[in-house]
């Protein structure tokens, strides 16, 4: 995160994807004291202890975007800051890793995209909504304007 920040300040990029974990790993997170791969984690049976540790590791991710959201809100760019003209997409790829399901998928959009995003709400989409729709409209706030995006249906609205 700290070098994407950097790519960012620098005007290396204004573009990245970032893959937090991998899933499919078995890394373990002994900071947080949990010492079981994270894929054998996302597979917990219901079983709580094993629920207990996967919460672990997500908060652990979600802190350390949070700490890079940070950083961008306080390096200036221009009239705001590296967060007030990013539009930045996290989220998972599972709703229910045990169960390797799609849906419903949790996601966060954040940042002003220069004034053309207003954030600061919770916003619920039809169920199964492609999240291209997501994406497509998120393109439209950055003015990457596409007709379709893999199997986009159309745009979501008020983002």
């Amino acid at each position: 995160f700290d070098l994407l920040a950097v790519a960012y300040q620098t005007d290396i990029t204004r573009v990245f994807t970032y893959m937090v974990a991998r899933e499919e790993s078995n890394k373990t997170y002994p900071m947080i004291d949990v010492h079981e791969g994270h894929h054998a984690t996302s597979h917990h049976q219901n079983r709580a202890e094993k629920i207990e540790k996967l919460v672990k590791i997500q908060t652990y991710h979600v802190g350390l975007f949070a700490d890079f959201l940070r950083k961008l809100n306080t390096i200036q760019d221009g009239d705001g800051t590296l967060l007030d003209h990013s539009l930045i997409l996290f989220g998972s790829n599972m709703s229910n890793s045990n169960q390797h399901n799609h849906f419903p998928l949790p996601n966060l959009v954040v940042g002003k995209a220069a004034g053309n995003h207003k954030g600061g709400r919770h916003l619920k989409y039809p169920d199964h909504t492609p999240m291209t729709n997501l994406i497509l409209s998120m393109l439209d706030k950055v003015g990457v304007p596409m007709d379709t995006l893999g199997d986009s249906s159309g745009r979501v609205e008020a983002l």
